[in-house]
């Protein structure tokens, strides 16, 4: 597959970025969102990625939120990767912030650069790709041809690893894939950008 040049974010987005495209109405904003994710956002109440609980004014900085995670309740972390995001949230982030998410093949070349940092251990970050298969794939036969062929609809590829994926399970070549709604896996976003033509 070949890549066209592009800007790579060396670093996944921060809590505290997330809480300023809150605090900028984000999720009230039906320009910044496609047309199903505005439809996710309506229909569920979204105002914040999963788990946050806001302040009494949900505008507010990322040093009045709480966020539920694997300890409890705890204070946001505002320099901590955002993570619990959907594909509509990190799409609608990335509008917002003038940037747009990277291809699986862009961030699987971007990889291994000098100077990229949270590529593994951290969130699985979502692409802008859906989970079709490679040329020529075809289904094993058994469970892994099922697991593998019947899902290859209505997916989005997410790359890297999180800090749930069993050691040695992550690669830079490592395809993971959810629906666009879902929130629940340590799923964050990292930003590309096109060069000026």
């Amino acid at each position: 597959m070949q890549v066209a040049p592009c800007q790579m974010a060396s670093r996944l987005v921060t809590c505290g970025e997330f809480a300023q495209f809150i605090a900028d109405g984000g999720y009230t904003r039906a320009s910044l969102w496609l047309s199903d994710g505005w439809a996710a956002v309506q229909a569920n109440g979204w105002q914040a990625p999963a788990y946050w609980l806001a302040p009494q004014d949900p505008r507010a900085p990322a040093a009045h939120w709480q966020k539920f995670g694997l300890h409890g309740v705890q204070p946001l972390d505002p320099s901590a990767a955002v993570t619990q995001l959907s594909f509509y949230e990190a799409a609608a982030y990335a509008e917002w912030a003038g940037a747009r998410l990277p291809t699986e093949f862009e961030w699987e070349a971007a990889c291994a650069l000098p100077g990229m940092s949270q590529q593994h251990g951290v969130a699985w970050q979502w692409t802008r790709s859906s989970y079709d298969p490679y040329p020529g794939f075809r289904p094993l036969a058994g469970a892994v041809g099922e697991y593998n062929g019947k899902f290859m609809v209505g997916q989005l590829v997410l790359r890297g690893s999180s800090q749930a994926t069993p050691a040695g399970h992550a690669r830079a070549t490592y395809r993971n894939f959810f629906p666009p709604a879902a929130r629940w896996q340590f799923s964050g976003l990292r930003l590309a950008r096109d060069f000026p033509c």
